[in-house]
């Protein structure tokens, strides 16, 4: 794994208090495509008013069961570059899984942002919206 490292030093990975308005939309279209559209507006609705909860960028991508995206996918290096700039980064909006049923959490907005901070340091706990299905 490479570490986004500036002068010897991992940088801080500063984050949003709230997701940016335009995640909401993103997790919808997401969502309405394993899910039908009614349930996918519950969903996005109950994240709107969810509390933050933290989760390390690691347990979310084995949770979810995704691959992290290279360093190079255009989306994953413009947020490695926001990092390096200290910029914020926004929540993720997440749909928990289910371990007896072995349905895995599902990353409705910030696949992205999750690869970038796993790429800045695997341990970085990210601000996560989470509502159960």
């Amino acid at each position: 794994m490479g570490k986004t490292v500036k002068d010897g030093k991992v940088p801080d990975v500063k984050w949003d208090e709230t997701p940016e308005a335009h995640d909401y939309p993103a997790a919808l279209s997401y969502l309405s495509l394993i899910t039908d559209g009614d349930t996918a507006a519950k969903l996005v609705a109950r994240m709107r008013g969810a509390t933050i909860l933290h989760f390390k960028a690691k347990d979310i991508l084995r949770a979810a069961r995704l691959p992290l995206l290279e360093e190079s996918n255009p989306h994953v290096a413009s947020d490695l570059r926001k990092i390096a700039s200290g910029e914020s980064l926004s929540p993720i909006l997440l749909v928990r899984g289910d371990l007896a049923s072995d349905r895995r959490l599902q990353v409705a907005d910030g696949y992205h942002r999750v690869c970038s901070c796993y790429h800045t340091d695997e341990n970085i706990d990210i601000p996560c919206i989470v509502v159960p299905l």
